[in-house]
């Protein structure tokens, strides 16, 4: 299968308004896609999701979103890479119910259950890049 790359934003999180902003873009890139609305609202999710965390924990990180045509097929990726303190459990986050903040440790496992596909790479004391994609049904 060819895959085609369409488009491609980068968002820079440093603050809870740079994570505003890459919500409020990557719901109105899946929107323009053709995403429904309740779709596209999982993908605004899980960026929001990532962008807080990129900022909680790491002060600063990237969202890269990108979408693609497929096969007949679209998609939209969403890519969260920071160099902050990493996870030292994966696992146990995935699983849901952990934390380090005062939140209830869902984020990570929720936005999971949100997108097709989800991948998290962790070092720690080198950084987290989180990887999520919605396919357009």
């Amino acid at each position: 299968m060819v895959e085609q790359q369409s488009s491609q934003r980068q968002f820079p999180i440093r603050s809870v308004v740079d994570v505003v902003r890459a919500r409020r873009s990557g719901l109105d890139i899946a929107l323009k896609m053709g995403f429904h609305q309740a779709e596209a609202n999982k993908v605004a999710v899980v960026i929001s999701e990532l962008g807080r965390n990129i900022e909680l924990y790491a002060g600063e990180g990237l969202i890269t979103v990108t979408t693609y045509a497929a096969g007949g097929g679209k998609y939209i990726e969403v890519v969260a890479e920071d160099e902050g303190p990493g996870i030292p459990d994966v696992d146990r986050v995935l699983a849901g119910g952990y934390t380090t903040s005062q939140g209830m440790g869902l984020g990570i496992s929720g936005s999971r259950r949100l997108m097709d596909e989800f991948d998290i790479q962790s070092q720690v004391g080198k950084g987290t890049r989180v990887r999520a994609v919605k396919r357009l049904r």
